[in-house]
């Protein structure tokens, strides 16, 4: 996977928190939350956030930039888009990603446009080092280097991010209530899609628990874990080493 020539030299990449979720609901909070813009569209958005989260990667230090980017021809062939229209998507989705403010481009005669990373909120300020806010969301460098941009669904990627943000790093598993979950502007369909497709490749565990004490109505909430030791291995299994398909297959087990 062509995902190995863009190396990187942090463990994970960051996002600040109102690029998953809108943090402060209310008649004047901007809506929906960039990640969220990102899925809308023909196609689910598969190409654009895809080759957006492929940007963040190759660019995670300050400035946020990409002096000499990858060809569209390169770019293609890393997110495993057809040798002969893929190049044009490419094109197309560079544009709306400038058009819609998440990245300015500069022309350089005889080259690829080099690529500026802006502020997904869309004020057209350069993009912010996330450590500098009061959180964080990390993603592990796995996710892109063993095919998870590649082979999840834009919905799969979007839940993903969402859940991560809301587990922020914690060790037990997490529910949200729901105007949590309308904070990341994704709809209840599209949250079933993404859930059912990150536990088919055993990504996440989601178990019933009661919440509320006794003086209170119990209601039964779903409850979400990552699971992280998955996220480490190749997305697909049959790649992977003997050990990790042991362990995939007991945590498979565990959570049947």
């Amino acid at each position: 996977r062509d995902l190995h020539s863009f190396p990187t030299r942090r463990s994970s990449d960051l996002f600040a928190p109102d690029f998953i979720r809108t943090v402060h609901l209310g008649p004047d909070a901007p809506a929906p939350a960039p990640l969220a813009r990102l899925i809308q569209g023909g196609r689910g958005g598969e190409v654009r956030l895809k080759l957006y989260l492929l940007l963040t990667m190759m660019a995670t230090q300050s400035p946020f930039d990409i002096r000499n980017p990858p060809t569209p021809q390169t770019l293609a062939r890393t997110l495993a888009l057809p040798q002969t229209a893929g190049p044009r998507r490419i094109n197309d989705n560079l544009k709306w990603l400038e058009d819609n403010r998440f990245i300015e481009r500069t022309k350089r005669p005889g080259q690829t446009a080099s690529i500026q990373l802006l502020d997904p909120q869309g004020t057209s300020r350069k993009m912010t080092d996330p450590r500098s806010s009061r959180y964080y969301v990390s993603i592990p460098i796995e996710f892109w280097s063993c095919g998870w941009l590649l082979d999840l669904s834009p919905t799969d990627i979007a839940v993903l991010f969402a859940l991560s943000e809301r587990l922020g790093g914690r060790m037990v598993p997490m529910y949200l209530t729901q105007t949590r979950r309308q904070s990341y502007g994704i709809s209840h369909d599209t949250w079933t899609r993404g859930r059912h497709g990150l536990e088919a490749v055993g990504l996440l565990n989601v178990s019933r628990v009661p919440q509320g004490d006794d003086f209170d109505y119990r209601r039964l909430r779903n409850s979400y874990w990552i699971n992280r030791e998955r996220l480490h291995m190749p997305s697909n299994i049959a790649e992977a080493s003997p050990i990790d398909r042991l362990i995939y297959a007991s945590a498979a087990k565990s959570s049947a």
